[in-house]
């Protein structure tokens, strides 16, 4: 029984280069793309293409829209912080300045 003979380099030469006449043969057997088939295919690339920049648009919108309503509804609950907050401790100056004010228009009713 003989043992295996590993191949040598003209060996491998001539295997690639039948194979790429092969590959070649295979290649020049097919038929010429006819033109009105070509067209046809590029039109519908174009339309799938048009057809997904569009659904990129309005995915586009759909998230500019949804953060337009977070950072509104963040505003909201920003102001609704600050009505809600209870008025501002005020000072004895401010007290007595109130004070005065209605004293001097209670005055100013009875004259």
């Amino acid at each position: 029984m003989a043992g295996y003979k590993e191949p040598g380099i003209q060996d491998r030469v001539n295997a690639a280069a039948q194979a790429r006449a092969k590959a070649l043969a295979l290649l020049k057997s097919k038929a010429p793309v006819d033109p009105a088939v070509q067209a046809e295919r590029i039109a519908k690339a174009q339309e799938r293409e048009a057809a997904q920049a569009a659904k990129r648009e309005a995915a586009k919108a759909a998230r500019e829209a949804k953060l337009a309503e977070k950072l509104a509804k963040a505003e909201q609950a920003k102001l609704d912080a600050i009505a809600a907050a209870p008025p501002p401790e005020l000072t004895e100056a401010e007290r007595k300045a109130a004070r005065d004010a209605r004293y001097a228009a209670r005055k100013a009713r009875k004259k």
